[in-house]
């Protein structure tokens, strides 16, 4: 190594290293790499040693004041690290918004967006930067997830080249560091993922991401969310782990999540819950939202209404494809559940539907009650579970309307929440 040029490392390949001060004493062992979360969090801000004075510090939980050797006054010699001349140690205080990456970074459990998956760091790799004109700056590239990373550390000990010449035969599994972000004062470290990279991971996938985080980075990703997005996710996960993620969030922030979700999976939510917490997020919700949902908690879950959603389009018999395109601009719901348009009367009564995509091929001064109709098939409000799930299966429906006992239109039943029902059972 030479003061000047650039050279590539690791985290496992610097634990252990011999630095020197400039008459050639040495100081220690790289122990741990400081990281300012509150400066540029990409660059190395020190090294802390092992053997040196302030080693039982280090080896504390860094209370009080601890040396290290700041890395711009390191310098790169064929002997290993060494102090610049008239540098000498510098001092971390314990109040600093750092993070030492081999402590809270290795091991730790963090998102890697493309791969859509919980990944563990095996290693963090690095990049040595100096010049005649610039002092050493030890910056982070990646991190690495992968088993090539892992091998380093597992031969940790072992000379350097050999450990390189075996861990290169694995391929690199790597997330840029730009992509994380360190999280204080708890010191997690997490994946970096802004509204518009979330906004383009489908709900089902940041569900499967939560499932498998530690809980501590689970909240914290969550509670990252925008309502909208949380609303989708939240509909995706388990029952237990819904109210987990709910349970340490106000009353007034989990309203404005479940006004965000479909009205009926809001009411199964809300009905897992103990009535007094259930009873206080009604409260803050809007009165609007808050009827729909009261009135879907009547229902048993293991029937038509306790599956069903009040979120569809049903349009008077002389509606027009026009009509139709003013509904779906209008639509609050999940415009992709949207299958069919039903037809009703001035008394709610179900006449017929309409399938979208016929309304899709038609002008728009055509009226709807002119379009072929699909079959229509519906069932009573308190319909078992077990006859909406053979009506699916018998009829092939991408959805079923509900009515209750004056055969008014009262709810629909989607295919998801069918697939829901018998993956309980």
């Amino acid at each position: 190594m030479h003061r000047n040029g650039n050279h590539k490392t690791t985290v496992a390949a610097l634990i252990g290293a011999t630095v020197r001060d400039a008459r050639g004493v040495v100081l220690g062992r790289v122990r741990e790499f400081v990281v300012m979360t509150g400066q540029d969090s990409s660059r190395v801000h020190g090294l802390l040693l092992k053997n040196s004075p302030s080693a039982k510090a280090a080896s504390s939980d860094l209370n009080g004041q601890v040396s290290m050797v700041a890395t711009e006054d390191i310098e790169l010699t064929p002997e290993g690290l060494k102090l610049l001349q008239g540098t000498s140690l510098a001092v971390l205080l314990h109040d600093s918004a750092h993070v030492l990456l081999e402590r809270d970074l290795l091991d730790q459990q963090i998102i890697d967006v493309h791969g859509r998956k919980v990944v563990r760091v095996n290693d963090v790799n690095l990049h040595w930067e100096s010049s005649p004109e610039v002092r050493t700056s030890l910056r982070i590239i990646e991190v690495e997830v992968g088993l090539r990373g892992a091998t380093r550390r597992l031969l940790k000990g072992l000379p350097a080249n050999a450990v390189e010449q075996i861990a290169g035969r694995f391929s690199p599994s790597v997330i840029p560091w730009e992509f994380v972000d360190l999280i204080d004062p708890a010191r997690r470290v997490r994946l970096k993922v802004d509204q518009d990279r979330l906004s383009q991971m489908h709900p089902s996938d940041i569900a499967d991401i939560l499932e498998e985080l530690a809980p501590a980075e689970r909240q914290a990703l969550f509670e990252s969310l925008d309502e909208e997005i949380a609303a989708e996710t939240l509909e995706e996960v388990e029952p237990r782990l819904q109210k987990s993620l709910i349970q340490s969030l106000d009353s007034e922030h989990v309203a404005g999540i479940v006004e965000e979700m479909d009205p009926g999976a809001a009411a199964d939510l809300l009905a897992e819950l103990p009535e007094e917490r259930s009873e206080a997020i009604l409260e803050e919700m809007d009165p609007e939202e808050r009827q729909e949902v009261e009135e879907l908690l009547e229902f048993s879950q293991d029937s038509a209404a306790g599956r069903m959603t009040t979120a569809y389009i049903a349009l008077p018999i002389a509606a027009t494809v026009s009509d139709v395109h003013d509904a779906l601009r209008d639509f609050e719901g999940d415009i992709e559940m949207i299958a069919d348009i039903y037809l009703v009367d001035d008394e709610d009564h179900i006449h017929g539907l309409v399938p979208i995509v016929r309304i899709l091929l038609a002008s728009l001064d055509t009226p709807l009650k002119d379009l072929p109709h699909g079959h229509l098939v519906t069932c009573k409000a308190d319909a078992p579970g077990r006859k909406v799930a053979e009506l699916f299966d018998k009829y092939n429906l991408r959805s079923l309307p509900v009515h209750d006992e004056e055969n008014r239109l009262v709810g629909v039943v989607h295919a998801e929440q069918v697939i829901a029902l018998l993956r309980e059972h």
